[in-house]
C-alpha cells in the first residue's frame, strides 16, 4: 500500500528535447522508490508537457522540478525562469490538457518575475485491494466491566483484630 511518511525530491535541469526524456526516467523512479506506481504516469506525462512548452517558448531553459508526497496527495510543480513566458498565452494548450488530468493544479508568480506551475494527483487504492467493512470497535464502557454493588454485612458485635482474629466488641 502507500506509504504514509512524507518525501521530497528536487531537480534543477537545464530544458532541451534530450533531457524531457532523461527527466521523465527520473521522476518515474522515485515515485516507483515512493512505491507510488499508479502515480507514474499521470505526472510524469503532466511534467512532460510542461517542459516540453519550456522547451517551445522559454528563452530561459534553466527550470526547478519539485515533488511532494504528504501520504495522500502528489504535488509536482516546474519552475521556471523566464519572465517573458506567459502561460495564459504561450501554454494556454499544455495546461488545459493539465487541468484535464489531474486533481488541482495551478500557477502562481515569484518575486524574481519567474513562475512557478503545479498540478496534484490523488493516490487511489490499488485494484488488489479490497475494502471490506470493519465492525464497530467497542467503546471503551462495554470493555471494562463496571462492579456492581454489593450490600456490605456488618457483623455487630465483632471486630477482626491485625492479626485476623474476630473478637468481641465491647
Amino acid at each position: 500500500m502507500k506509504t504514509a511518511v512524507p518525501c521530497y525530491y528536487h531537480l534543477d535541469v537545464e530544458v532541451s528535447s534530450e533531457r524531457v526524456g532523461q527527466v521523465r526516467r527520473i521522476l518515474a523512479a522515485h515515485l516507483r522508490l515512493w512505491d507510488l506506481e499508479t502515480l507514474v504516469e499521470p505526472v510524469c506525462s503532466g511534467a512532460e508537457l510542461l517542459l516540453t512548452a519550456i522547451d517551445e517558448h522559454a528563452t530561459d531553459k534553466n527550470t526547478s522540478i519539485e515533488m511532494w508526497w504528504n501520504g495522500q496527495h502528489l504535488i509536482t510543480a516546474v519552475g521556471e525562469n523566464d519572465c517573458d513566458l506567459r502561460p495564459d498565452h504561450d501554454m494556454r494548450a499544455c495546461l488545459q490538457r493539465i487541468a484535464a488530468m489531474s486533481d488541482g493544479w495551478g500557477c502562481c508568480a515569484t518575486n524574481t518575475g519567474s513562475k512557478v506551475i503545479w498540478f496534484s494527483q490523488r493516490a487511489r487504492a490499488g485494484g488488489r485491494v479490497p475494502l471490506v467493512p470493519v465492525a464497530p470497535a467497542p467503546s471503551l464502557r462495554e470493555v471494562l466491566q463496571v462492579p456492581r454493588e454489593m450490600p456490605a454485612v456488618a457483623l455487630v458485635g465483632q471486630v477482626r483484630e491485625p492479626d485476623g482474629v474476630l473478637q468481641d466488641a465491647r
